[in-house]
């Protein structure tokens, strides 16, 4: 009824759309295309959600023993230094595509749980990702943040390849 209501009253409603950044270029690149292709002259139909998932320190350090409580609060500040770079980078190109409501959060916790949560809490119709273009080795031990959310997001997925760029002789 509401979202009927605020058609009769001349406002669309909007879409959203979840992006899953991280510090890699991959991300970035993902970004970027949805801005160029969903968003090009203001992307009125559409919300952006930009989401950053900040892993726990305890994940990130794998060390043991009496020393391991020291390093933590190091690792935090480099996390929240990389988060905050992360957040500042994904405003910077989406104030350069004319996009000045988006939404820009960073969550504590695993990239997988962390989008697909945010794919709940915004309501998305689309969560995007990078492709890291792992191997099937190194995607088998590490786990792909793209395949976990095209199995479990409650949307559609994008996953946005970045282009390998061949030599030509």
């Amino acid at each position: 009824m509401a979202a009927e209501a605020a058609v009769d009253a001349g406002e669309l409603k909007r879409g959203a759309i979840v992006v899953g950044i991280d510090d890699n270029e991959h991300s970035f690149y993902a970004l970027q295309w949805i801005l160029g292709h969903f968003f090009a002259g203001g992307g009125a139909g559409y919300k952006l959600f930009v989401v950053h998932a900040k892993p726990n320190p305890t994940s990130v350090v794998s060390i043991g023993g009496p020393g391991a409580a020291n390093v933590l609060p190091y690792v935090e500040s480099d996390l929240k230094r990389i988060a905050a770079r992360v957040i500042e980078k994904a405003r910077e190109l989406s104030v350069a595509n004319s996009i000045k409501d988006a939404v820009f959060e960073v969550v504590e916790g695993d990239a997988r749980n962390v989008l697909c949560d945010a794919v709940e809490k915004f309501n998305a119709d689309v969560l995007v990702v990078g492709s890291h273009g792992y191997g099937v080795i190194k995607r088998a031990v590490l786990g792909s943040v793209s395949d976990y959310c095209a199995h479990h997001a409650h949307c559609t997925v994008m996953i946005v390849k970045k282009p390998k760029h061949k030599n030509k002789h």
